[in-house]
């Protein structure tokens, strides 16, 4: 006897003409892996995102951040860095807009010359009383804070005449001008009455050439801070991989850079770089070649180590089994764990390239004459005593970025030390 169909079934199934069930919304492409399904109670897993860090990457930001001290001094040091990178903004004798006659002018961006505001054929002085004067009479300007630039002199400034009739044998480098403002202001003379205003003054006084100590500050500070990043990154980069090549293949390539190292390390570095700064031209890339020749040896031993430890990992000999490229297992496997090591030294090479920066421009062999450089601010404070502002100053910044970059550095070495990375 045949069995009877259920009529339900009969309509559900595939080919007849009963409800077909609905085909989910948003399927899933048949390429793309399958997300977990969560267990019960759970949430489902988000997706990955951009920058998202590893669980031991994470760990170490933690402790990282757990380092009080040095997770502040971090971001202080990026605020003050971050504020010399807009120096043109805050500190510059040129305005950041102006409005001329109904036209807008962005003389931080743009050189105009005199014509336009009607003067010379000549760059635009906007300090100079006759251009200023036509500008505020035909529109306005917006000036950054300090009116001066790392070159700008200070010419309203008293005159040698003007200061004896005041009784004030004072001169450059001057002293702050808050200082000296009350036994000359208000001032009688159109000179004295430019001199007294505030937004020109010099708040922490004039070097030996009357230029502005705080512009000349904000400015040596970038160009410290930019030449021994450069310097650190280059330096880097030719140490890793002078180390890794030594490391990795050993044998007579390490026994034969191990020797060319030793006689180059025990070259007297500072004697030389005297000499072939003497004999080249000064400048930022000339004086950064000539430092990178001694920098780089500061990381080859400690990646060097790395390499010949973790070159006999099983990880190594099965990648050189299935035909990897040694280039391959040099900068793909056996980098990341080296860079561990590597980057706890970072901060202390970045500290010693400014240190050394600072110390041939104090020496006269740094960079260009005119340069902003808080070593020639040092050499102009040892060679006016009388001037004390001039060597205060620039110590404080050269200590304060200093110290700055020595908490961060202990705060990176603790942060990837494994006793506490893994405790």
């Amino acid at each position: 006897m045949e069995a009877e169909t259920d009529p339900k079934k009969k309509a559900d199934a595939p080919g007849t003409d009963g409800p077909a069930t609905p085909a989910p919304p948003h399927a899933p492409d048949p390429g793309e892996p399958a997300a977990p399904t969560p267990l019960p109670g759970q949430e489902a897993a988000p997706g990955r995102r951009l920058f998202t860090l590893s669980p031991i990457n994470k760990r170490r930001w933690d402790n990282f951040k757990k380092n009080r001290r040095g997770f502040w001094s971090l971001w202080l040091f990026l605020f003050l860095f971050g504020l010399s990178l807009i120096a043109e903004v805050l500190v510059n004798d040129k305005p950041i807009v102006l409005s001329y006659k109904g036209e807008l002018y962005y003389p931080i961006l743009v050189d105009y010359p005199e014509e336009t505001f009607g003067g010379f054929l000549a760059t635009t002085d906007y300090r100079d009383p006759f251009i200023s004067d036509e500008i505020n009479a035909n529109g306005w300007m917006i000036w950054p804070p300090i009116h001066y630039s790392y070159r700008t002199v200070n010419r309203d400034f008293p005159t040698e005449e003007l200061r004896e009739a005041l009784g004030r044998p004072i001169g450059f480098p001057a002293p702050p001008t808050w200082r000296i403002a009350g036994s000359v202001c208000p001032g009688d003379t159109e000179q004295l009455e430019r001199f007294c205003d505030k937004s020109n003054w010099n708040w922490l006084g004039t070097d030996d050439q009357g230029r502005d100590v705080v512009a000349r500050l904000v400015y040596g500070f970038r160009i410290s801070v930019l030449f021994g990043l450069v310097l650190t990154v280059f330096s880097s980069i030719v140490g890793v991989a002078a180390g890794a090549v030594q490391g990795y293949f050993g044998g007579r390539v390490d026994l034969f850079f191990q020797r060319f190292i030793e006689i180059w390390t025990a070259i007297p570095a500072l004697y030389l770089l005297l000499i072939i700064s003497s004999i080249l031209p000064p400048g930022f890339w000339v004086l950064l070649g000539i430092l990178l020749l001694f920098s780089w040896v500061a990381l080859v031993g400690v990646v060097r180590a790395e390499f010949l430890r973790a070159r006999n990992f099983e990880y190594v000999k099965a990648a050189r089994a299935l035909g990897v490229s040694n280039l391959t297992i040099m900068f793909r496997h056996l980098l990341p764990n080296a860079m561990v090591a590597t980057l706890t030294f970072m901060p202390f090479i970045l500290n010693g390239s400014i240190t050394t920066l600072t110390s041939l421009d104090f020496l006269g062999f740094g960079m260009p004459p005119g340069s902003p450089s808080l070593g020639e601010l040092l050499a102009q404070g040892k060679a006016n005593l009388q001037a004390p502002w001039l060597g205060i100053t620039g110590f404080i910044v050269i200590s304060l970025m200093l110290s700055l970059l020595i908490f961060v550095g202990e705060a990176v070495r603790d942060a990837f030390d494994p006793r506490k990375t893994f405790a």
